[in-house]
Parts: C-alpha cells; structure tokens; sequence
C-alpha cells in the first residue's frame, strides 16, 4: 500500500529544494516507509544515514527496508549498526527491538 502522492509532495519538494537536507531525506523515507514503498524510502533513508552515520533510528529503518524487500545480508548489517548505535547512545528500546530482529534473521 502507497501513500496516495499528493500526502507526499510537499515532502517531495523539501527534498528537491534540499537534496542535502538529512531531516528532509528522513521525513521523506519514513513516510514512504510507512506507505510500503520499501525501495523508495530505502533511496532517501540511505542519503540520510550518510549525511549522519550515527543516526541510530535510520539505520534501523533501513534494516526494516531490506527486510521487507527479502535481502537478510543487507537487513542485517544495518541492524547490526542500529544495535551498535543503541548500545553506544544507551537506548535500551531500539537495543531490543534491534536483537529481537537478528534473533528473527537468524530463525529464518
């Protein structure tokens, strides 16, 4: 299911007046994240993640990304960095929501 594209053109347009912008790119590809457009939010998480390489939630999202798009080895490093980042930062949530998900690639 896609957001219909008139909920995500002003999104669309911080991005193109911003491509830079980490926050813009992340706005952009939760919301496609939660329409189910995995490869498009997987686009624009992964240029915020580059933007700023210890934003935990990111990398978590983008392990979500791959694996709703069935790619284990892909999901998993960037849940490990999202583990990694947990421990680092002290997030205790994301920390067992992140193990809870590679407990979960293991199983499969």
């Amino acid at each position: 299911m896609t957001a219909p594209a008139s909920n995500l053109d002003p999104l669309r347009k911080r991005v193109e007046q911003f491509p830079d912008g980490e926050l813009f790119r992340f706005s952009l590809g939760k919301a496609l994240f939660d329409s189910g457009d995995f490869t498009g939010a997987i686009e624009h998480l992964d240029a915020a993640l580059s933007k700023k390489p210890d934003w935990m939630l990111v990398a978590i999202l983008l392990g979500r990304c791959w694996i709703k798009q069935g790619n284990r080895d892909k999901a998993r490093h960037y849940l490990e960095l999202g583990r990694k980042l947990a421990i680092e930062q002290k997030h205790d949530g994301p920390l067992e929501e992140t193990t809870a998900l590679l407990a979960e690639l293991k199983k499969s």
